[in-house]
C-alpha cells in the first residue's frame, strides 16, 4: 500500500520519524572520566549519563527529550541531494572530531577539501555523500539553495546567530554551521533559521553554484576541483582495504574479561573478499538477537534485528556465489538460541529473505513538499510495475510510462554511482543482490524515478604544454598523433597559441576520461603535457550585483602557507573559482571566467607569481568579456618587494582567510603602472637558408617597474633555493 513521505523540513531534509532522538539508541552508562553533553555542551555531573550505542552521542537525562541531531545510522536517509566528498591526504587534526563516531581525531584522519567533514580512516566507509553541491551536473539541479548544515568542529568563541550565546566547544562535537554562508547556531536553534541561504557576507564574491555546469561522471572530485594528486599519500584502494580492519581496534578493545568474547563480523560478500571486518565484544553466553543487534550497530545500521541473521565464516563462503541461502542444519543446531564459548570467532551478517518489502522512491525533479514516496513490492514487482504505481503518487499519472526510468543511486562518501535499471528486472531480486554484497551498501542506496531526456554531454578539457604559435589544424594533428582523439566526439573549441594550449570540447564521457589519463604520460618536444577539467560558467545566470572573485594560489610560496590558504578559500568560496597555479598555471582560470561580465582577481604568491598571472592576463585580455579585472595581491613570497614598495604590506602572517576576503571585497581600485617593453634586434640573424639573412622577430615583455638593490634579490634567491632543497627547515619567511 503506497504512502507519502514526510514533508521536507526547514533544513531541506526529510523530517526523521520517531519524535525526539532521531535514530539514536540511548542507554544508561556509568561515567569513568570527565564527560560533556553533546547537546548543551555542559559538564555531566555524577556517575551516570546516556550514550547512543551506535554513534556515541552523550547526553544528560534532562536533554534526551530535546535531542534533534540525527544518529549517523540514519544520515543517508536525510540527504537532500547526494554529492560525494573530496577527501585529501590523511593528516593530523588537533581539536577536531569525527562526524561519524563523534570521537576525537587522535590518529591520522581524512577531511573533505570542500566542506568541514572530518572522519577517521575507518569511519570513511560510513560517511554518506552529503557534501556541498558546487555545480550543476544534470542530476537534481535547482536554482534555490538551502543552508548546508555541518555539525561541530567550531571554535570555542563561536556564537549562535539566533540566541547570541556561545555555541562552540573544544570538548565535544556540537554546534551547527552553514557551509555556504557561515552562519552559526546551536543544535536547538538552527531548526528555526529560515531555510534559504543567501551566501552571507561574501555573497557578492561567491560564484553561485547554479551558474556552474560540469558533467563529470567517473572523474574524481580531485579532478573536478583541480586538486593536485601528488599530495595524495595513500590511494583510494588503500583507504578501502585498511578501513574496517583498522577501525575494529579503535571501537572495541580486546577484553581480558573471561565473561566476554570478541567476534569478527563481516558485512556481506564484498567484506569477505576484501578481508574487511569489524570487532564486537559480547558476553560468552548471549542471545542470538543481542549479537545480531551488536553486529548491526557496528556497521551503523538501524534496521530491525529480526530481519537479519549471522552465518558462520567458513572456506565455503569464499567459494560460493550463493552463500545467502547456505545455512547448514548442523550449523543451526550447534548454534542454538545462545552464543557459547565454543562458537567460531568470525561471522557474516546476512539479510533474511523476504516475500514483500516497502521501498522508497525519490523523484529526481525535487518535488516541493515531498522527499519520497513509499511503495510495497512483492516477488512479481518489476521496475516497470514500480514506475506505473509511483507516477500517480507524484501527480504525473497522465504521462506515458516510456518517458521515465528507475535509477539506482549508491551514495558513497567518495563517489555517487548511478545505474539505470532494466524495466523487466524484479525489484526484490535487485534488493537481494545488493544486500548479498553489503548490508551497509543497501543502507546507502536510493532509487530515483527520472524523466527520459536527451541530455547533452559536454566535458571541457584544458590541455597545456603544447608547442606555441601553431595553427588550430596543427594542434589538431598533434592531438590525433599523440592522443588518437576521435574527431566525431572531440573538437578544439579554443586555441591559445602564445601559451601552447587548447581547450577540447568532448561529447563522450569515456573518451574524456581516456584522454585525461593519457595526457599525463604524453610528452611533446621533450615537454610533458598537462590536462585540467574545467567547468562551464553560465554568465547569463549570474546576478547583476555579483562580482565573483577569481583566486590564484601558489601552494609552494611562503613556506608552503599556500596549501592552507587553498583549503580555506575552497571552503569559504565555490571551489570552482579557486585555482592552484602549479596545476596548469593561470590560463585555465582566465578561460573559465572568460564569459563573466565582471569579476575580480586575487593572487596569492610571491613577486614572480604576481608577474606570471599579470603576464597571462595581458596576453589574453582581448579574449575576456571583462578585459580589465581588478587584481588584489596577497604577498606570500620570500622578499615581497612589490608589496613592500607599493605599501601593500610585507606579506601574509597567518591572518584569518575570511577577513582577507572581506578586505578584498571592501578594497578600492587604484591604478598601477605596468610597462610593455618592445625589443627589436639590432642586426639580422645570419646563417639563414640560401644565404639570405632573416630578421629576428621582436620580443614583447610586460613588467612592473620598482626600485630595488641587487643584494636583496640575491639573498632572496639563495634563500629560495635553500628552502626548495629542505622545506622542513624553513617554515617562515
Amino acid at each position: 500500500s503506497p504512502a507519502s513521505s514526510p514533508v521536507l523540513g526547514g533544513r531541506g531534509r526529510a523530517a526523521a520519524g520517531g519524535g525526539s532522538s532521531p535514530g539514536h539508541a540511548f542507554r544508561r552508562v556509568t561515567l569513568t572520566k570527565p564527560t560533556f553533553c553533546h547537546y548543551c555542551t555542559d559538564f555531566i555531573w555524577g556517575l551516570a549519563g546516556y550514550q547512543c550505542e551506535v554513534c556515541n552521542f552523550m547526553s544528560h537525562e534532562k536533554c534526551l527529550k530535546n535531542v534533534k541531531i540525527p544518529c549517523s545510522c540514519i544520515a543517508p536517509t536525510l540527504v537532500r541531494v547526494p554529492v560525494a566528498h573530496c577527501f585529501g591526504p590523511p593528516g593530523h587534526y588537533k581539536r577536531k572530531f569525527c562526524t561519524v563516531c563523534r570521537k576525537s581525531l587522535e590518529s591520522p584522519a581524512f577531511r573533505c577539501e570542500v566542506c568541514e567533514l572530518h572522519v577517521h580512516t575507518d569511519c570513511i566507509l560510513f560517511a554518506c555523500s552529503d557534501c556541498r553541491q558546487c555545480h550543476q551536473d544534470g542530476h537534481l539541479d535547482h536554482d534555490t539553495y538551502h543552508h548546508h548544515w555541518r555539525e561541530g568542529n567550531l571554535s570555542s568563541s563561536a556564537r549562535c546567530e539566533v540566541c547570541k550565546k556561545t555555541c562552540g566547544s573544544s570538548e565535544v562535537l556540537s554546534g551547527m554551521r552553514c557551509e555556504w554562508c557561515g552562519i552559526l547556531a546551536h543544535a536547538a536553534c538552527y531548526i528555526i533559521v529560515p531555510p534559504e541561504c543567501t551566501f552571507g557576507r561574501l555573497r557578492n564574491m561567491i560564484l553561485p553554484p547554479s551558474c556552474v555546469q560540469l558533467f563529470s561522471r567517473n572523474f574524481s572530485k580531485l579532478h573536478c576541483f583541480r586538486i593536485s594528486e601528488n599530495l595524495q599519500t595513500e590511494s583510494d584502494e588503500d583507504d578501502d582495504v585498511d578501513g574496517s580492519t583498522q577501525g575494529s581496534t579503535k571501537d572495541v578493545q580486546i577484553s581480558t574479561d573471561s565473561s566476554k568474547q570478541t567476534l569478527k563480523i563481516f558485512d556481506g560478500n564484498d567484506a569477505v573478499k576484501r578481508n574487511q571486518f569489524r570487532l564486537i565484544s559480547v558476553p560468552r553466553i548471549a542471545k542470538n538477537e543481542e549479537v545480531v543487534e551488536a553486529a548491526l550497530r557496528a556497521y551503523y545500521i538501524n534496521d530491525d534485528q529480526q530481519e537479519y541473521e549471522l552465518q558462520t565464516f567458513t572456506q565455503q563462503v569464499l567459494l560460493s556465489d550463493d552463500v545467502i541461502n547456505r545455512n547448514d542444519a548442523a550449523e543451526d543446531s550447534n548454534l542454538g538460541s545462545v552464543f557459547r564459548e565454543s562458537i567460531p570467532e568470525a561471522w557474516i551478517i546476512r539479510s533474511k529473505p523476504k516475500d514483500e518489502e516497502v521501498i522508497r522512491i525519490y523523484p529526481a525533479w525535487l518535488k516541493v513538499g515531498m522527499a519520497y514516496v513509499s511503495l510495497r513490492v512483492n516477488k512479481g514487482s518489476s521496475v516497470q510495475t514500480v514506475i506505473k504505481e509511483v507516477l500517480p503518487l507524484l501527480g504525473r499519472q497522465m504521462e506515458c510510462l516510456q518517458n521515465f526510468k528507475l535509477v539506482e543511486v549508491l551514495m558513497g562518501s567518495k563517489q555517487v554511482q548511478r545505474m539505470v535499471l532494466d524495466n523487466q528486472e524484479l525489484i526484490l531480486n535487485r534488493l537481494k543482490d545488493i544486500r548479498k554484497t553489503s548490508i551497509r551498501q543497501m543502507n546507502q542506496t536510493r532509487f530515483y524515478i527520472v524523466e527520459n531526456s536527451k541530455s547533452i554531454v559536454q566535458v571541457n578539457l584544458f590541455v597545456g604544454g603544447l608547442p606555441p604559435q601553431l595553427s588550430p589544424e596543427e594542434y589538431t594533428n598533434i592531438l590525433k598523433e599523440e592522443l588518437a582523439i576521435k574527431t566525431n566526439v572531440v573538437s578544439v573549441s579554443h586555441v591559445y597559441q602564445a601559451q601552447g594550449a587548447v581547450v577540447l570540447q568532448i561529447s563522450c564521457f569515456s573518451e574524456a576520461e581516456r584522454i585525461y589519463m593519457l595526457v599525463k604520460d604524453t610528452v611533446v618536444n621533450d615537454k610533458p603535457l598537462n590536462a585540467v577539467v574545467i567547468p562551464a560558467v553560465m554568465a547569463s545566470k549570474i546576478p547583476q550585483n555579483c562580482c565573483p572573485l577569481l583566486v590564484f594560489v601558489n601552494p609552494k610560496s611562503g613556506g608552503l602557507k599556500g596549501r592552507d590558504l587553498l583549503y580555506s578559500f575552497r571552503k569559504l568560496l565555490n571551489p570552482h573559482q579557486v585555482f592552484e597555479l602549479t596545476n596548469g598555471g593561470p590560463l585555465p582560470g582566465f578561460h573559465t571566467f572568460s564569459k563573466v561580465p565582471s569579476f575580480r582577481v586575487l593572487v596569492c604568491g610571491g613577486d614572480g607569481t604576481v608577474g606570471w598571472v599579470l603576464g597571462a592576463l595581458e596576453e589574453i585580455r582581448h579574449k575576456l568579456v571583462c578585459s580589465e579585472p581588478s587584481v588584489a595581491i596577497l604577498p606570500l613570497g620570500t622578499g615581497n618587494d612589490l608589496g613592500r614598495v607599493l605599501r601593500w604590506g610585507a606579506g601574509y602572517s597567518g591572518e584569518d582567510p575570511y577577513s582577507i576576503l572581506v578586505s578584498v571585497d571592501e578594497a578600492d581600485d587604484v591604478l598601477m603602472d605596468r610597462w610593455t617593453i618592445l625589443l627589436d634586434a639590432e642586426e639580422p640573424a645570419e646563417g639563414a637558408e640560401n644565404g639570405v639573412a632573416e630578421p629576428e622577430p621582436p620580443k614583447i615583455v610586460q613588467m612592473n617597474n620598482y626600485c630595488g638593490l641587487g643584494i636583496d634579490a640575491e639573498l632572496s634567491l639563495d634563500f629560495h633555493h635553500a628552502r626548495e632543497e629542505e622545506p622542513g627547515k624553513f617554515n617562515s619567511r
